[in-house]
């Protein structure tokens, strides 16, 4: 299927006419007349006020990138940079930047060439649309006045014939027209007021700092949960085990029952500090805080019940959230080698090159996993994809399993 005008006017005449674009275009156009003439009766009362003309063409602007939705295949983007929601702040913004200027150049066109151009083609259809319709017209007994030269038509069979004659092959040529003048207009309106190489440039970058606040906002809260997590709650429970363990000693003696339970409650209390020191390695390690990404996966490796290769040399510490993503990706790789891979060894490898982090974790165990079927690989490639990394899993049955990520970061 044609993905353009000009594309499908390249095919067969035929096919082009009883397609959507013939229709597409004339939406285009007719609209562009409304469009138009809706402009005109809001820029007039702006004459008496002429700085206001100078933002005429942004509310323009914004419904005619909507409107290329007839003739354009994808949306066109809007090229201004974020500015606040009103006040001079938000004037001296828009009035400041070209794309405010573009827009304002193409209400002026718009407004006079374009919808002169527009009207008549809109009525050269009108005319030849009442030719198709001249023998309707005729049977229906109307008050018809149509000659060429000292040939009247007076009747249905004469009007049949200067329909198919004459109406239909305009017709045909117009629709034509019609879908060149609908292209053309399109591909001039996405000059002006689609953003420039520049504009898409501002606009990726701005995405890229607003995707960096995040991930440090992020990481800002995790630290603070994890702070309040020591300080608060598990600072009460180690006190609340050392006063249990005096109070079970000094009613051991006494015998009965309330030391029994004393004793089942300090066991409890030891049990919930112990998850809760769990939950904060889980969160944040204090080990990757003090020591580093290569210190932290090291102690991953010695606590993980199956033995593990670590190689992964680093010339110094790595942006925070690069540490952390890192981390969480071998801890996750380390879990599901346990838990689903029926694993034996373990491999970590990893080297920082032309400030690219490379790691690898390769297990050997059965193979076969579905990255697509579990949350935690898609949550790990979502990590990965926030600070503009790549994660690929290579899982063939009968293993082995190789996860693969690479991460931009500059060291410390």
């Amino acid at each position: 299927m044609a993905t353009s005008v000009w594309q499908a006017m390249a095919g067969n005449p035929v096919r082009f006419v009883l397609s959507r674009w013939p229709w597409r275009s004339l939406a285009y156009v007719v609209s562009s007349v409304a469009v138009a003439s809706i402009a005109w009766l809001a820029v007039l009362p702006l004459l008496l006020f002429p700085p206001l003309l100078l933002l005429v063409g942004i509310p323009i602007g914004a419904l005619e990138r909507h409107r290329l939705g007839f003739m354009e295949p994808l949306a066109v983007r809007d090229p201004h940079a974020p500015a606040p929601p009103s006040g001079w702040a938000w004037v001296r913004r828009r009035v400041t930047e070209a794309a405010t200027w573009r827009e304002l150049g193409y209400c002026a066109c718009l407004l006079s060439v374009l919808a002169l151009l527009d009207l008549a083609a809109v009525f050269v259809l009108f005319i030849c649309l009442l030719l198709v319709a001249l023998p309707l017209l005729v049977g229906l007994g109307a008050d018809v006045h149509f000659s060429v030269g000292t040939w009247t038509v007076e009747t249905v069979g004469r009007a049949c014939a200067v329909a198919g004659l004459v109406g239909v092959p305009a017709t045909v040529v117009t629709l034509y027209g019609i879908s060149v003048l609908g292209g053309a207009q399109a591909a001039f309106a996405k000059w002006l007021l689609a953003p420039t190489g520049t504009e898409v440039n501002r606009q990726v970058e701005e995405l890229a700092g607003s995707r960096s606040r995040l991930v440090n906002a992020f990481e800002a809260e995790r630290r603070r949960i994890e702070r309040d997590l020591h300080d608060g709650a598990q600072q009460h429970l180690v006190l609340l085990t050392m006063k249990l363990g005096l109070a079970e000693r000094y009613m051991a003696d006494a015998g009965g029952r309330a030391g029994e339970l004393v004793g089942e409650a300090h066991e409890q209390a030891r049990l919930a500090l112990t998850t809760l020191r769990d939950q904060i390695r889980g969160i944040h390690p204090q080990i990757l805080t003090d020591l580093g990404l290569t210190e932290a996966v090291r102690e991953l490796a010695e606590r993980c019940p199956i033995p593990v290769e670590v190689d992964l040399v680093l010339p110094g510490r790595l942006p925070p959230e690069i540490e952390s993503t890192a981390y969480f990706v071998v801890s996750e790789a380390l879990t599901n080698a346990v838990r689903h891979a029926a694993a034996t060894r373990i491999q970590i490898s990893g080297r920082l090159a032309e400030h690219r982090l490379a790691l690898t974790i390769v297990d050997d165990g059965r193979g076969g996993a579905e990255p697509s079927l579990g949350t935690g690989m898609r949550g790990l490639a979502d990590r990965v994809a926030v600070v503009a990394g790549t994660l690929e899993i290579s899982s063939p049955q009968g293993g082995p399993t190789t996860v693969r990520i690479d991460l931009p970061c500059r060291y410390e």
